[in-house]
């Protein structure tokens, strides 16, 4: 029984220290850094300006279409019934060619900012596993999702990597 207990204790021994061995853990906040790169501002201007072009030509279209519209409203008793069912039809299809660039636009706006962004995360997530294995630490956890914080910041360090 003695012999029990003394190798009970010398398990639960070497347990303990395997468990104390304490993870080296760092909060960072990522959002900050992502916002502070000069790539991640040039890439917001350039689609700024994408959007805003995109955005003037559907609105010239969409006026367009409007006054045609208009003008059929105007001039539509004077139509016969097959020149009325013809423009209908033709303002019809001019609206689902006007909605069908919306789309487009939006898509393509999606996809320049899918691509352009691709590149800049890849370039933080380097520089956060740099920092991480100079730091020797473990884990670097995002400081947006934590409740509680104690324990040192990796964002300056991510910060000098980058050269921000």
């Amino acid at each position: 029984m003695k012999k029990l207990s003394v190798l009970f204790a010398a398990v639960m021994m070497f347990a303990t220290v395997g468990v104390a061995k304490a993870q080296k853990v760092a909060s960072m906040d990522y959002e900050t850094v992502l916002a502070a790169m000069p790539e991640t501002k040039k890439m917001t201007t350039d689609l700024d300006t994408f959007s805003k072009t995109k955005g003037e030509e559907l609105q010239k279209q969409a006026e367009a279409f409007q006054k045609e519209v208009q003008q059929y409203q105007a001039e539509g008793a004077k139509l016969t019934e097959a020149q009325r069912t013809a423009k209908e039809s033709e303002l019809q299809k001019k609206q689902q060619n006007l909605q069908q660039l919306q789309t487009t636009a939006q898509n393509d706006l999606a996809a320049r900012r899918d691509a352009a962004v691709k590149p800049i995360i890849e370039k933080l997530n380097k520089a956060v596993d740099k920092v991480a294995k100079a730091n020797g630490y473990e884990f670097i956890i995002d400081a947006s999702a934590l409740i509680y914080k104690s324990g040192p910041d990796a964002t300056p360090a991510v910060k000098k990597e980058l050269g921000l």
